[in-house]
């Protein structure tokens, strides 16, 4: 089964999954901040707006298995839960 194949099925999974939100919350302030230090040292004002207490969850998994390096989803997956087994090249969530 090819990785991209792997990602379209998580992506589909995702609102099922329980994950550990309290280390992507971690993961979400870090981004932010790296975001408005990037915006600082290209002279723009800090997007204050930019909070991480209202970021979903889902979303930002989402974008991470889109977007995200290898790195970045190998952390991810390790935040996830749940028991993920591939049956007949579907991906499921075994409780």
């Amino acid at each position: 089964m090819r990785e991209e194949d792997l990602i379209k099925n998580l992506l589909e999974l995702i609102d099922n999954i329980n994950m550990n939100e309290l280390g992507l919350k971690a993961r979400i302030k870090e981004e932010m901040e790296r975001y408005n230090k990037f915006q600082a040292l290209m002279g723009f004002e800090k997007n204050t707006d930019a909070k991480p207490k209202n970021v979903d969850m889902r979303t930002f998994v989402k974008y991470i298995l889109k977007e995200g390096s290898m790195l970045e989803k190998r952390e991810l997956l390790s935040s996830i839960k749940s028991k993920i087994v591939i049956r007949k090249k579907i991906l499921n969530i075994e409780s």
